[in-house]
Parts: structure tokens; sequence; C-alpha cells
């Protein structure tokens, strides 16, 4: 059966949702990201606005100052709810682990 779209969410998308809880542009964006990554997630431009066209196609995150030449986003409520839904998910993959983990340590 086909997934349904954003029914999850990759690791940089999820990251970007978390980004997007403030107004950012682009190279915020970016940068928010790896900063909340501890450096781990790097995301380029193509990358970004492929996923920031996805969400806001979405509804799950909304452009902000239109008029303006630098777009800038936010998280919708939509977004906010798929954020938590993903939140929770990731929660319960490591409450299972930790179930076999304990064996194994």
């Amino acid at each position: 059966m086909p997934r349904k779209s954003m029914q999850t969410l990759s690791e940089p998308m999820y990251y970007v949702l978390l980004a997007l809880t403030k107004e950012l542009y682009g190279t915020e964006i970016m940068n928010e990201v790896r900063r909340i990554s501890s450096d781990r997630i790097k995301i380029g431009p193509g990358t970004l606005y492929t996923m920031l066209d996805k969400f806001l196609t979405a509804g799950l995150i909304k452009r902000t100052n239109q008029g303006l030449a630098t777009k800038s986003y936010i998280i919708t409520a939509d977004g906010k709810r798929a954020l938590k839904e993903e939140y929770a998910r990731l929660g319960t993959l490591i409450l299972d682990g930790e179930k076999i983990m304990e064996v194994l340590i």
C-alpha cells in the first residue's frame, strides 16, 4: 500500500518544521536546521526549496511578507499538528527500541 504524502517526515523535513516554529527565510532556515541538529543536518538551497514547495502545497507552512523580495515562511496549525504527530511517532520508536536495547546492553 503506498504511503500517504506527509504521513511521516524525513529527518530533514522534521528539522525544517522545527525551525519554522519561528518566521525565517531560506538562509535562516538552513542555518537554524544546522544549529538545532548540532550541525548533523545540512540542507542545500535546492533541497530546501523543493521541501518548502511541498510543505506549502500540503498547507503545513505559509509564506509571510508576500510583497517583499525575501520569502519568509512559518509553520501553520496543520504543520504544528504534523510536527506533534511526528514527535509522538519518534517517541514511540524510542520506547519500542528501549525494550530491545535493554536486553542488548
